[in-house]
């Protein structure tokens, strides 16, 4: 949200420097007030030793600044867990894990869209993908190497990764031993059965495959993580 400045009030805390204890949220309703802020912090444990630090250490510094400044703050902390390997922005992934109510009905689809709109909705909870709002008849293996991707936004997934994980034991039901040109020809019928949106699954040459979202798609999961406490 962002703040809108009003004419400071009387006070010490009205005449401080830089400091107006009016200023109103944008978005604010009627009849509330600020009470506290939230602050969403995307950064994993990797992220965070390449620069030097680690979570408990960053949120321990964090709280020590918000005490210097307001002494009077309560302040409370979580770590938002997620499946390893799940794919996405880091600040997306603790929105979500943290129910922020904005990320949570993006997610699972309670927007202004609706199965008859234009765009994609790819149902995890369901296993199927709508398309301008006709299902696409796709069949079981092409749903879950889409699944496999889109859980994996943003990540190039290589072939062998794609084998490994969607054909148990190396080989498919149609008794053929699966390979880089399997992979291939599954790609290619998903994309062709995603018609106009096949861009959604890209080439990476040379590296795999990745799903990139795109305004007119929407994820919907059958549901989110619960985050931890520090």
């Amino acid at each position: 949200m962002s703040f809108v400045p009003t004419p400071p009030t009387s006070g010490p805390a009205a005449t401080a420097p830089g400091v107006n204890p009016q200023r109103r949220l944008a978005a604010q309703p009627p009849q509330t007030e600020p009470r506290g802020f939230v602050l969403y912090v995307g950064l994993d444990e990797k992220k965070a030793a390449a620069a030097g630090i680690d979570l408990g250490r960053l949120v321990t510094e964090l709280k020590k600044v918000t005490s210097e400044l307001a002494p009077a703050a309560e302040t409370h902390a979580a770590v938002a867990l997620a499946p390893v390997g799940a794919g996405g922005r880091d600040l997306e992934v603790v929105r979500l894990a943290m129910q922020d109510p904005a990320a949570l009905s993006r997610y699972r689809g309670e927007t202004e869209k609706t199965p008859t709109d234009e765009g994609v909705i790819v149902d995890i909870s369901r296993k199927r993908v709508v398309l301008d709002g006709e299902t696409a008849q796709l069949t079981y293996k092409e749903f879950e190497l889409l699944q496999y991707l889109v859980l994996r936004e943003g990540r190039t997934i290589d072939r062998h990764e794609l084998i490994s994980a969607l054909w148990a034991e190396g080989v498919e039901h149609e008794g053929e031993v699966p390979n880089e040109r399997t992979i291939d020809v599954h790609v290619r019928r998903l994309r062709a059965k995603l018609g106009a949106y096949e861009e959604i699954v890209r080439t990476v040459r040379g590296a795999g495959y990745r799903f990139d979202r795109h305004a007119d798609v929407t994820i919907r999961y059958a549901s989110t993580p619960s985050p931890d406490t520090f």
